[in-house]
C-alpha cells in the first residue's frame, strides 16, 4: 500500500512538535508533502521557527514549511504561551535552524497542491487554528474540495473547554475560520478534547520514552516533563494529555478510535461562549452531517504507537 499523502497545517507548540515527529517517523504510512504554520500556541515567527527546527530534528530536509497567517479571519489574536512556554517548545534550547521556511504563502500553496494532485488523494492535518484553510477556501474553495478528507484537532462536547469553561483552544483562536471550514463540504474528522483526554502522558510514560535512547524521544520526553510540571496544567494527577499527536495516530491506526456523524458549528459572537462547538449528533435536529466527531481513543494504545514509531528518527 502506498503511503498516503498529507499536509500538515500547524503551530507548535508542544503537541503540534511531537505530532510533527510521530509524522516524520512514519513514512511508510505517511507522504508528509509540507507543513503550513499559522499564529497560535505562540506567534507565526516562533511557529515557523519550531516546524523548521523538528524537520532538522528529523533529518528531513527535503519537506517543504511555509509560513501562514500571522493572525485571525477576524478575532484579536491570543496565544498559549502560558501553556507552550515563551518559545512555543517548553524550556528546550533553541536557536535558528539551519534550513528556513520556503517562500510563498501556506494558503496559496495548500490551494496549488491539492490542484497538482489528484483529486481525493490529499488529507489535511489541522493541528492548530483553522486560518490557513478559511484562507485556502476563499482563495479557492473548489480545490479545498479536492481533499480526501480534513483530520483536525480541535473543539469539545462533553469536556467544555481547555481555554474557556466552553471553547477549546483552536476554535477559539479563530472561530470564524472554524465555521468556514465546517461550511465547506469537505470530509471532516474532528479529534476534540472529548478524545484526546483519553490520551495522556504520565511520568512512566516518560520514562519509557526515554529509554528509547533517540534525540527524538528525549525531546519529547522533555517536553512532557515541562508540561507535566506547569502549575497550567490542571490534569496534573492523570497526565497531559496528547492533543495533536492524536491526528497522526488517527491516521496511522484508526482502529485505536471511535467517532459518530454529526453536524458541527461554532458560536462566533458570544462573549461568553465564543468559540463553542456545538456538537448535533441527535437526527430529530434534522441537521445535514458534516463531520465525524471522535468520541473514544484508546491512550495505551496510541502511546504505544508514539513510542514505536520514535525508535525510528534520529
Amino acid at each position: 500500500m502506498q503511503p498516503q499523502p498529507i499536509i500538515i497545517d500547524c503551530d507548535p507548540g508542544i503537541d503540534d512538535a511531537i505530532a510533527l515527529l510521530l509524522a516524520f517517523a512514519s513514512p511508510a504510512k505517511l507522504d508528509l508533502l509540507g507543513i503550513t504554520t499559522v499564529a497560535g500556541n505562540v506567534p507565526l515567527a516562533l511557529t515557523t521557527r519550531n516546524a523548521c527546527l523538528m524537520r532538522e530534528l528529523a533529518s528531513s530536509h527535503s519537506v517543504p514549511v511555509y509560513a501562514g497567517c500571522a493572525a485571525p479571519l477576524v478575532r484579536a489574536p491570543v496565544d498559549a504561551g502560558h501553556f507552550h512556554g515563551a518559545s512555543g517548545l517548553g524550556n528546550l534550547p533553541v536557536s535558528q535552524p539551519d534550513q528556513p521556511a520556503s517562500p510563498g504563502h501556506a494558503a496559496r500553496w495548500i490551494v496549488d497542491t491539492l490542484r497538482q494532485r489528484p483529486s481525493n488523494t490529499v488529507t489535511l492535518v489541522v493541528m492548530g487554528p483553522m486560518t490557513n484553510i478559511a484562507q485556502a477556501i476563499a482563495l479557492d474553495a473548489d480545490a479545498v474540495q479536492r481533499a480526501q478528507c480534513i483530520v483536525a484537532m480541535g473543539g469539545a462536547r462533553c469536556e467544555g473547554g481547555n481555554i474557556t469553561a466552553s471553547a477549546e483552544f483552536n476554535i477559539f483562536a479563530d472561530p470564524h475560520a472554524a465555521r468556514r471550514v465546517f461550511q465547506c463540504g469537505c470530509p471532516i474528522v474532528m479529534l476534540g478534547l472529548d478524545a484526546t483526554h483519553q490520551v495522556r502522558a504520565n511520568p512512566a510514560h516518560v520514562a519509557a520514552l526515554r529509554a528509547v535512547g533517540t534525540r527524538a524521544a528525549n525531546t519529547v520526553a522533555s517536553l512532557l516533563e515541562f508540561t507535566l510540571q506547569l502549575p497550567a496544567n490542571d490534569h496534573r494527577d492523570g497526565g497531559v494529555p496528547l492533543h495533536d499527536p492524536c491526528t497522526i495516530a488517527w491516521l496511522l491506526d484508526p482502529a485505536a478510535f471511535t467517532d459518530l456523524p454529526c453536524h458541527i458549528d461554532v458560536e462566533t459572537e458570544s462573549p461568553l461562549t465564543i468559540g463553542h462547538t456545538a456538537v448535533e449528533f441527535r437526527v430529530s435536529a434534522d441537521k445535514p452531517t458534516n463531520a465525524r466527531w471522535v468520541v473514544s481513543a484508546n491512550g495505551a494504545r496510541v502511546f504505544e504507537l508514539l513510542v514505536q514509531s520514535l525508535r525510528h528518527l534520529p
